[in-house]
């Protein structure tokens, strides 16, 4: 995996953190889920821009609703 530095301010952080904790995830899993977030979404996939879901996978995954 590709490595990154990114360098926040100490409230930024504990932000984050809280986050984390709230979900479940490390620190380091929190800034990989939001920066995944973010690319899905300016990907502009047509799947997930039809019905509003940010992550291509859930759309293919999930039943539609009649």
């Amino acid at each position: 995996m590709p490595t990154l530095t990114v360098s926040i301010d100490e409230d930024v952080k504990k932000v984050l953190e809280k986050r984390a904790k709230k979900n479940m995830l490390t620190l380091k899993e929190q800034a990989e889920e939001i920066l995944r977030q973010s690319a899905v979404r300016t990907k502009g996939t047509t799947a997930s821009s039809d019905n509003g879901i940010d992550d291509a996978l859930v759309s293919i995954f999930s039943r539609k609703k009649k």
